[in-house]
């Protein structure tokens, strides 16, 4: 079943029995399979009692929660699988402390009886001890699972890098002055994971990360998966990548300060030969949903080599769309929607006299700046004829 239940929300769940093939065989009825919801102290006492899985009270009340076991006739094996599962109600048990009523824990129990010997012997199966969660846990071992949440969420072959798991652990442990192995040696609190809110913002560490995920999943998955994407990266180690890099280099990374959010990173040299590193506003997955990552990469013309020396186009090629021209079928001439940045060395005189900008080819809708202090360049859509 999904980690997070809610009250009349409708869920799935599935439950494999490894003897199961064997016990249908010698019996002339089907098994069935039933779901209640316990505690986490009638979860222990379950555990705790060696010969009884009888459960004297459920704590919430679950619809459609019978299911017969049934084998597979391809795959051979014996699932019980409940389709249209709904948790009707739930007894809310006394919160200890701040916990807030999302934390409360509970489980769902599948039970079943088969009869294995005419004596009817009693066996009770226990997987696991449930609720064992270690209060903290080695960063290394963070890390791993970190990857393979990110791999198996993103449904990529390309996990996290070392330097990755070096920002992360920055992130997390609010620490600049490390080094990689120092944090290999550290552990990582419940509280550092998922409650306390990092420095300067107003989101935990799993918050930020989970939004990465959803972010990559929904429309990032095969740039990253094409290592266009540095992602986890700090700004200020940005700036000291490109600031020696030639004009118009540029990286991606997610965004620090947004949750869910994608950021181009690129340098500008001026003609004295000084350099600056501008970061545009950060794009989130509503953004990239009406105009992909790749065209607008394509759409600005400042941007010319990925880090380290990849030419734009050919390193985003493939990410392309394919823009409409001349007239459809109805006859009307085909639009299109680009982004333009102009950084502040770049903005001259928008009109003469009274009338529209020489220059102007099309309306420009010029959007507001969030972070004026960092020199982020305003974006603006352009609305034009091809």
């Amino acid at each position: 079943p999904p980690q997070v239940l809610k009250t009349q929300t409708k869920f799935q769940a599935s439950v494999r029995f490894l003897l199961g093939p064997q016990l249908l065989k010698a019996s002339a009825k089907p098994y069935m399979v039933r779901a209640d919801m316990v505690t986490e102290k009638q979860a222990r006492e379950l555990a705790l009692s060696a010969y009884s899985n009888t459960l004297s009270e459920s704590t919430g009340e679950i619809m459609h929660n019978v299911v017969a076991l049934e084998t597979n006739p391809t795959s051979g094996t014996c699932c019980a699988n409940f389709k249209n599962v709904l948790l009707k109600k739930i007894k809310r048990c006394e919160r200890k402390g701040s916990e807030s009523v999302t934390e409360e824990k509970c489980a769902v129990l599948f039970s079943t009886t088969v009869a294995l010997t005419p004596s009817n012997l009693s066996v009770h199966l226990q997987d696991r001890v449930p609720f064992v969660v270690a209060e903290r846990v080695p960063w290394e071992k963070m890390c791993d699972t970190l990857n393979l949440k990110f791999m198996a969420e993103v449904q990529t072959t390309k996990g996290l890098l070392k330097e990755h798991y070096f920002f992360l652990a920055q992130k997390i442990f609010n620490d600049h002055s490390a080094s990689f192995e120092d944090f290999q040696s550290r552990s990582v609190s419940w509280a550092q994971f998922n409650k306390e809110i990092l420095p300067g913002r107003g989101f935990t560490f799993w918050q930020w990360f989970d939004g990465v995920l959803d972010l990559t999943k929904r429309c990032l998955k095969s740039y990253w998966s094409d290592r266009l994407i540095i992602g986890f990266i700090s700004k200020q180690y940005v700036c000291k990548l490109l600031s020696t890099e030639p004009d118009g280099t540029f990286l991606l990374r997610f965004s620090d300060s947004e949750i869910g959010g994608v950021t181009i990173a690129h340098v500008i040299r001026g003609k004295d030969g000084s350099s600056q590193v501008e970061n545009i506003q950060p794009f989130s997955a509503k953004d990239l949903s009406i105009r992909s990552l790749g065209d607008r990469i394509r759409d600005l013309g400042q941007l010319r080599n990925l880090y380290p020396n990849i030419p734009k186009d050919q390193a985003f090629g493939s990410h392309y769309n394919k823009e409409q021209t001349g007239k459809d079928g109805r006859g009307y001439v085909s639009t299109a929607i680009k982004m333009t940045v102009e950084s502040e060395r770049d903005q001259q005189p928008q009109s003469t006299g009274g009338g529209l900008p020489e220059t102007s080819q099309a309306p420009v809708f010029s959007l507001p700046v969030l972070q004026p202090e960092l020199h982020l360049e305003s974006m603006q859509s352009v609305l034009s004829p091809i």
